[in-house]
C-alpha cells in the first residue's frame, strides 16, 4: 500500500538483460519502430504497460520487466497519453535522464498469443502507412 509520502514503483519491460545498480539510458537504438537511437527512454507505473514493452521489443532474448528509478525528470509519454489514452491512465511516462534499476519482476503474466498477434498487426499496419510506433 502506497502512502502519499511513498514513491511509486515504475516498470520498465525490455529483452536488455541488465542487474542491478545498472542504468538504462538515452542514445541506444531504440527497441521499437525504426531502429534508431531513442532520444527518450521509457517507464509505466503499470505492469500491463510494461509487459507490452517487453513483449515487442525487438530481439530474441528473454522478455524482462525491470523495478527502476528515474534519476531525473519524467513526463507523460505522448506516444499514449496525447494520441490514445487522454488522462494517463497507463501511467506512461518518459525522461531523458537515466532509470536505475532497483529489481526485477521474476513473476509476470504475459499477454495472450491472440492480443499480441492484434497488437504486432496493428503495429505493422502503422509502419506500412510511414506512421513510427514511438515519435520522439
Amino acid at each position: 500500500m502506497n502512502t502519499l509520502s511513498e514513491s511509486p514503483v515504475y516498470y520498465h519491460g525490455t529483452k536488455a538483460n541488465l542487474k542491478t545498480g545498472d542504468l538504462i539510458e538515452v542514445g541506444f537504438v531504440s527497441n521499437y519502430g525504426s531502429k534508431r537511437k531513442s532520444k527518450y527512454i521509457y517507464l509505466s507505473e503499470t505492469l500491463d504497460a510494461a509487459t507490452w514493452g517487453a513483449e515487442l521489443a525487438f530481439g530474441e532474448e528473454k522478455e524482462r520487466i525491470y523495478i527502476v528509478e528515474p534519476t531525473g525528470a519524467i513526463e507523460d509519454d505522448p506516444n499514449v497519453t496525447d494520441k490514445k489514452f487522454p488522462g494517463n491512465p497507463t501511467k506512461s511516462y518518459r525522461s531523458q535522464h537515466p532509470f536505475k534499476v532497483v529489481g526485477e519482476v521474476k513473476d509476470w503474466q504475459g499477454h495472450s498469443p491472440e492480443q499480441l498477434k492484434m497488437m504486432k498487426d496493428h503495429l505493422e499496419k502503422l509502419r506500412e502507412q510511414g506512421i513510427e510506433a514511438i515519435e520522439d
